[in-house]
């Protein structure tokens, strides 16, 4: 192994689009090894960096391929698959005989090589996953080989990118952690405009149907009284005009109660206040799909929490509701588009000045300070900027949602989509900058030093 005259050496496990890469190569680190099991990242990244990745991790199989196969490193970073552990996943963890196990892929290569230092990134959730046994077990298996380790969460925001995105971080040390400090979040105020290309055309349009649930949730927001605060609840309009029931007992417990008549003749509404004076089979489809899974007795609290402030904001203002409901229809659109996060409390209220993605818990409304976080997009969750923002309404682009994760510098996919996704599961390249720098400080140069504010990092080969 080196000495911390020389370029220390990482290697980019899970490596994506390379934002460790990115971060370390800043630091006059140099990558010797890189694996990325997807085909159109693994070319890219040979474009980008010059290394050609190593596939399927699972392929290093044994102590001797490893030690063969994994160059001599002093630092080693992953982003290890987060899906098993995220809100958003089905939270099987370690169970995930796909993802989930990849954890120990990672232990096995530092078990093997024995880099001194160590960075791991994943969704925030993974702390708390299990009761928060994952974590644990993650810490007590770094441990048994020797390493220090610490953990936090960061965001872009809190180093000056506009983007919420939180996640968690994972250091470690065989030198020991206590010359370690994190680094500091700060407090200034982001702006959006600050990655937005004016110039910008995307090349995908907005779905007809996209932008008439746009217009119609705006309408909502022009009628409501200007004195009236809107709610920091999700709105459900579904919930407007129900009154099946939802506190101590659920529709599924009336059907399995009343296997022929259900909920009819007790003179209850389904969603939109539709009757349900008609058959089970009918019923189930005027049910907020929220409250009409099969077996489902008992919602729990924060679903009768929401459902109850629902029906209360509408029964407190149904002179302008109604017309609204009247209108636009709004149980002629998918679920998604029938509700709204309103994250824009105190702001005038026009549609078009806002930040918005529609996401499965509805059209999420956000103030153009920053961006919703990155995700592993579908193709109908690509942020949309409204019209005020950059003269038209359009998704923001690869290139800008690049300079959110400070990877302004290197080559994305071709595929609009492929990008999307591939920045969704990158990691943030200035975040990771700021945690490495004080993690590695014996390994650094002293001509190497972090540059404050927000700036993209830009990758060399």
């Amino acid at each position: 192994m080196g000495t911390s005259s020389e370029a220390f050496r990482f290697v980019d496990l899970f490596a994506g689009l390379g934002g460790f890469h990115v971060a370390l190569n800043e630091l006059d680190g140099r990558g010797v090894f890189a694996a990325e099991w997807e085909p159109t990242l693994k070319a890219l990244y040979k474009v980008n960096f010059g290394i050609d990745a190593w596939g399927d991790l699972n392929d290093l199989n044994s102590d001797e391929i490893i030690a063969q196969s994994v160059p001599d490193h002093h630092v080693l970073t992953a982003g290890f698959p987060c899906q098993p552990f995220s809100k958003a996943g089905d939270q099987q963890g370690f169970k995930d005989t796909n993802q989930g196990n990849l954890f120990f892929k990672v232990h096995d290569i530092l078990r093997v090589k024995r880099p001194r230092h160590f960075i791991l990134e994943n969704v925030p959730n993974i702390l708390k996953h299990d009761g928060g046994r994952t974590k644990t077990t993650i810490i007590r298996m770094l441990q048994s080989l020797g390493y220090s380790v610490d953990v936090e969460h960061f965001s872009p925001h809190e180093f000056g990118i506009p983007q919420v995105r939180d996640r968690a971080y994972f250091v470690g040390s065989l030198e020991g952690l206590d010359y370690f400090e994190w680094p500091a979040k700060h407090k200034e105020p982001t702006e959006i405009h600050r990655v937005l290309r004016h110039d910008a055309r995307s090349s995908r349009a907005i779905p007809e149907q996209t932008l008439r649930a746009i217009d119609m949730w705006g309408d909502f927001l022009r009628r409501s009284p200007a004195a009236l605060k809107l709610p920091s609840f999700p709105i459900w309009a579904m919930e407007f005009g129900a009154t099946y029931p939802y506190e101590d007992e659920t529709p599924s417990g009336v059907w399995a109660r009343r296997p022929v008549w259900g909920l009819r003749q007790m003179g209850l509404k389904g969603s939109f206040g539709r009757s349900l004076e008609c058959t089970i089979d009918e019923q189930i489809t005027r049910i907020p799909s929220h409250a009409n899974r099969a077996g489902d007795f008992h919602f729990p609290q924060w679903k009768r929490t929401f459902i109850r402030q629902n029906r209360e904001f509408y029964q407190g203002n149904r002179s302008w509701i109604d017309p609204w409901l009247a209108q636009w229809r709004p149980q002629d659109f998918p679920s998604s588009f029938q509700k709204m996060e309103w994250n824009a409390q105190g702001e005038e209220r026009d549609i078009d000045n806002f930040v918005l993605q529609v996401r499965a818990s509805g059209l999420r409304v956000k103030r153009p300070t920053t961006s919703p976080s990155l995700i592993a997009f579908t193709e109908t969750q690509v942020p949309i900027l409204g019209a005020n923002l950059t003269g038209k309404r359009r998704y923001m682009t690869p290139a800008e949602c690049a300079e959110l994760q400070c990877l302004g510098g290197i080559q994305l996919p071709a595929s609009d989509l492929d990008a999307y996704r591939a920045l969704g599961n990158a990691v943030n390249a200035r975040v990771v900058k700021a945690i490495a720098e004080r993690l590695l400080c014996g390994l650094i140069s002293s001509t190497s030093s972090i540059t404050s504010g927000f700036e993209p990092l830009r990758a060399t080969a």
